[in-house]
C-alpha cells in the first residue's frame, strides 16, 4: 500500500536551546519541539508531571450539586447504585467509584448492561429494575449524556440520577439531578478529553476535598484509573498523560489483587502503556463482549485470592474464546471481500450469518487497516442486521451514514467509529449508496500518511539515546511513539516469521548493523533481496529476547533506496 512519509521541518534554534538549557540530548529535544512543548512548564509538566498537575475539580460543571448529593446520602446511609458501561473504562470507573463511596459507609449496588442483550447506556427495562429494588439515586459511569428519555423516565419512577460521562453532549442535556462532563457547552474546565473514569477520579477527588480527606485517599486508586484511561484510547496529554503517567508507578506495586493477577497472566515482563493496551484491555473488555463484564468487575473488586485465580482464567478463557470467534469472523469476512471483488471498490460492506456483536468492531478495524477502506461489519438476524463500521483519517463515516438515513433503521457513533441497525432488504441500496458518497469524496486520494520525528544515521544509535526515549512514555493516542527515517541501509540478511507474517532484516550502513522486525510486513520479503539498498521507516528499541539486550528497528514501511 503506497504510504506518504512526512518527515518533521526542524527548527534547529529551539532545538539547540532546549538541548542545553536542559541537559538532554538533540534527538529528545527535537520531538519535544515537533510536539510544540518548548516552555519551561510545559517541559516540566510533560516529562515529570506531579500530583499538583490535577486541575480543580469544582471547575467541572455540576460537580457542587454532585458531591453535595452523595454526601448526603453519605450522612442518611443511602442504599445507591452504580450504572455503568460494560468497557474497560465503565469497569475501572464502576471499581474506583464503588470503592471510595463504601469507605465512606455507604451500601452500594451496580448494574452493567449486557451488551448483546441490552446494548449500551442506560434502559427503560433496567430502570424499572432499579426502581423496583428501591432505590433513589443512580450514579451512571462513562455513559448517560444522551439517555435523555431514560432519566426522565427514572425520575418519574421517583429516581434521582447524577451523570458522570466524557462523551459528546447533544443539542440538549438530561434533565439529571448534575451532569458532570467537561464536554458540556458550558464547561470552564481547562480539558476536555478525560476518560469515563479520568471524571469519576475528579468525583472523588472533589468529594475528598470536601471532606477534609488526605489527598491519598483518592491518590490511590490512580493505578486502576490509568488503566481505564490508557485503555479507552483517550488522547494521552495535559491531564490524562498526569493520570497516565502516574497511575502507572502505581501500577507497578499495586495493591489491587485482580489487577495483579491479570498483569501476570498476561506474560508481561515490563509495565508500561504498551502492557495495558495489549495485555490487560483484551482480557478486561473479552468479558463484555462476551456478554458477561461484572466478571471483571469482581475480579477488581474481590480481596479472595482463590476467586481472583478463578476469575482470572475465567477471563483469560474469554479471550481465548473471543480470539477465536474473531478469527473465523475476519477469514469470512475476507473470503466475502474476494468474492465479490470489494478490494477494488472504495468501501467495503460485508454481513454473515452468526457472526458475533461483541467481536465484528474489532474486525472491521482490522480490514480497515488491512485496505486502507472504510468498512461495515453486519450481523444478521432474521430480517435485520445489526453492525459496527471503522473509517479512514479523512473520511467521516458518520457523516456518510446520515446521507444514507433513508437504509439505515438507526446508527450512531463519530467520524472513526459507528454502531448500526439496518432490515436485510436494503442492504444492497445501502452499499450502493455508501460507495456512491465516498465516490463522490475522492476517498482513493486519501493516502496513509506516517510523520517521521526525526531522520538519524545508522552510525549514531546508541543505547543511550534509546533509554533517553522512556522519558517520552507513556505512549499512546496524541502521544506516538517516535519515528525516525533511516536512509540508504543495505540488507545484510532477511526472512520472513510466524508462516510469512512478519518480517526479520539485518540491516548495515558502512561498518554498524542492526536487527530489524516488521510485524505484518511479510510480503515484503519477495520484494526484496540480500545487497538492496532500502530507507526505511520505524521505532528504536531494546529487544530483551532470549535474555540479552539488543538494538532493534521496529519497522513501519520500506522504499528502495540509491543503488
Amino acid at each position: 500500500m503506497r504510504k506518504k512519509w512526512e518527515l518533521f521541518e526542524a527548527n534547529e534554534t529551539q532545538i539547540e536551546e532546549l538541548k542545553n538549557k536542559y541537559n538532554i540530548n538533540s534527538l529528545l529535544a527535537k520531538i519535544l519541539v515537533n510536539k510544540g512543548i518548548v516552555e519551561e512548564e510545559q517541559i516540566r509538566k510533560f516529562l515529570n508531571p506531579t500530583r499538583s498537575d490535577f486541575y480543580d475539580p469544582f471547575l467541572m460543571p455540576d460537580m457542587d450539586k454532585a458531591i453535595n448529593r452523595i454526601i448526603e446520602a453519605i450522612e442518611k446511609k443511602e442504599k445507591l447504585i452504580i450504572y455503568g458501561d460494560y468497557d474497560v473504562d465503565g469497569i475501572t470507573s464502576i471499581t474506583v467509584l464503588k470503592s471510595f463511596l463504601e469507605e465512606r459507609g455507604l451500601n452500594i449496588d451496580t448494574y452493567i448492561p449486557n451488551r448483546i442483550d441490552e446494548g449500551y447506556g442506560l434502559n427503560k427495562k433496567a430502570i424499572e429494575t432499579i426502581a423496583k429494588n428501591k432505590y433513589k439515586l443512580i450514579i451512571t459511569v462513562d455513559c448517560g449524556i444522551s439517555c435523555k428519555n431514560e432519566i426522565d423516565y427514572a425520575k418519574e419512577l421517583g429516581i434521582e440520577t447524577i451523570v458522570t460521562d466524557h462523551h459528546e453532549v447533544g443539542e440538549e442535556l438530561p434533565e439529571a439531578l448534575a451532569v458532570v462532563d467537561a464536554k458540556r457547552k458550558d464547561s470552564k474546565y481547562p480539558f476536555r478529553e478525560l476518560a469515563g473514569v479520568g471524571v469519576v477520579f475528579k468525583l472523588i477527588q472533589a468529594l475528598g476535598i470536601k471532606l477534609n480527606l488526605d489527598e491519598k485517599q483518592y491518590l490511590k486508586y490512580l493505578d486502576i484509573v490509568c488503566i481505564g484511561t490508557i485503555s479507552d484510547i483517550v488522547p494521552l496529554i495535559d491531564e490524562n498523560r498526569v493520570i497516565a503517567k502516574l497511575g502507572l508507578l502505581l501500577v507497578k506495586e499495586t495493591k489491587n489483587l485482580g489487577l495483579r493477577s491479570i498483569l501476570m497472566s498476561s506474560g508481561y515482563k515490563k509495565i508500561d502503556s504498551s502492557t495495558i493496551s495489549f495485555g490487560v484491555a483484551p482480557r478486561i473488555n473479552a468479558c463484555g463482549r462476551m456478554g458477561d463484564a461484572d466478571k471483571a468487575l469482581q475480579l477488581f473488586l474481590s480481596k479472595n485470592i482463590n476467586e481472583i485465580d478463578k476469575l482470572t482464567y475465567q477471563l483469560n478463557e474469554y479471550n481465548s474464546k473471543r480470539q477465536q470467534i474473531e478469527k473465523e469472523i475476519f477469514k469470512d469476512a475476507l473470503e466475502q471481500i474476494k468474492k465479490e471483488n470489494q478490494e477494488n471498490k472504495r468501501t467495503i460492506v460485508v454481513a454473515g450469518n452468526n457472526w458475533h456483536h461483541g467481536v465484528i468492531g474489532i474486525v472491521s478495524s482490522k480490514i480497515t487497516d488491512m485496505y486502507f477502506k472504510p468498512s461495515i461489519l453486519l450481523c444478521l438476524d432474521d430480517n435485520e442486521a445489526k453492525g459496527s463500521g471503522r473509517s479512514i483519517p479523512g473520511f467521516d463515516l458518520y457523516k456518510t451514514l446520515q446521507k444514507c438515513q433513508n437504509t439505515i433503521d438507526k446508527f450512531g457513533g463519530h467520524a472513526m467509529a459507528i454502531g448500526i441497525t439496518i432490515k436485510k432488504e436494503n442492504i444492497k441500496e445501502f452499499m450502493e449508496l455508501f460507495e456512491k458518497y465516498a465516490q463522490e469524496e475522492h476517498i482513493e486520494d486519501i493516502v496513509p500518511i506516517i510523520p517521521i520525528d526525526a531522520k538519524i544515521e545508522l552510525e549514531d544509535v546508541n543505547k543511550e539515546m534509546v533509554d533517553s526515549l522512556r522519558q517520552l512514555e507513556p505512549f499512546g493516542e496524541a502521544n506516538k511513539t517516535p519515528i525516525f527515517l533511516f536512509k540508504n541501509l543495505r540488507i545484510d540478511s532477511i526472512r520472513t516469521l510466524s508462516e510469512g507474517k512478519h518480517l526479520k532484516i539485518t540491516l548495515k550502513s558502512n561498518n554498524t548493523i542492526i536487527e530489524a522486525i516488521g510485524f505484518n510486513l511479510g510480503d515484503l520479503a519477495e520484494d526484496y533481496r540480500i545487497g538492496d539498498k532500502i530507507d526505511v521507516v520505524g521505532s528504536l528499541e531494546i529487544n530483551s529476547f532470549g535474555g540479552t539486550q539488543n538494538l532493534q528497528i521496529n519497522i513501519k514501511d520500506i522504499m528502495r533506496g540509491l543503488k
